[in-house]
């Protein structure tokens, strides 16, 4: 199979290329600089595996949750690629990549992936790894704010994601009496993993038709008014 897949719903722009057996991928931390980075990252992925375009037998997108033009660029891509090669798009949820950013040597422990969503809120949801590359979704991605975070039942977490790095004190106390034996702030949503989770949607017959593919936001507004910003 050849896949090429696509992430940008977070700071870090990425895109990886399933060719057979191999995985190849390119990352780069740049905000604001997706649309500049993305193709030429997929242009030089398909060249190193010596493979066009047309060797393709689908794209797969980060669907989302996270900026909204980031979110909207990832699928937007995806779409018109697959539209261009008639081949058909795997979206995967970007809280679903993120989270296979935890240790993966630890399948008792859950997954805390939290992605800031600013405004003072998280986008979120909670894993455990199924033992064959997957995940088990413990709960429903949702927006909240940290202070209000539910969590499923586990004695031990890994937390990934920026929402760590911009609530650790809040969220510390949401676990409060539970082991954290990982935590990551410093981690994004990453192709590979999109990849990874989407070799397994071909699989199963989960593919979609470009039309079809929708992103995911999880919420509508994107900015505070001036009298909510004066209430913070």
């Amino acid at each position: 199979m050849n896949l090429l897949a696509i992430e940008t719903a977070t700071e870090s722009c990425s895109v990886a290329l399933v060719h057979g057996d191999e995985v190849i991928a390119r990352s780069e931390l740049a905000p604001r600089r997706h649309a500049e980075l993305v193709l030429p990252m997929a242009d030089a992925l398909l060249a190193e595996a010596g493979i066009g375009r047309h060797a393709l037998d689908a794209i797969a997108v980060g669907r989302g949750p996270g900026a909204f033009t980031g979110v909207r660029l990832g699928v937007s891509l995806a779409q018109g690629m697959a539209l261009a090669l008639d081949v058909p798009v795997v979206t995967i949820s970007s809280l679903a990549a993120l989270a296979l950013e935890a240790p993966d040597d630890d399948s008792d422990a859950a997954i805390l992936a939290v992605i800031d969503a600013r405004m003072g809120e998280l986008y979120v949801a909670c894993y455990r790894r199924d033992g064959l590359g997957g995940l088990i979704a413990l709960d429903d991605e949702r927006v909240a704010t940290a202070e209000s975070l539910l969590l499923p039942p586990s004695d031990a977490w890994h937390v990934v994601g920026s929402g760590w790095a911009t609530y650790a004190e809040v969220l510390g106390e949401r676990l409060a009496g539970r082991v954290v034996r990982s935590a990551h702030g410093d981690r994004f949503p990453q192709a590979v993993h999109v990849a990874s989770l989407a070799v397994r949607e071909c699989l199963a017959g989960r593919a979609q038709a470009p039309e079809l593919a929708l992103p995911v936001y999880l919420r509508d507004k994107v900015a505070l008014t001036l009298a909510e910003q004066g209430r913070r």
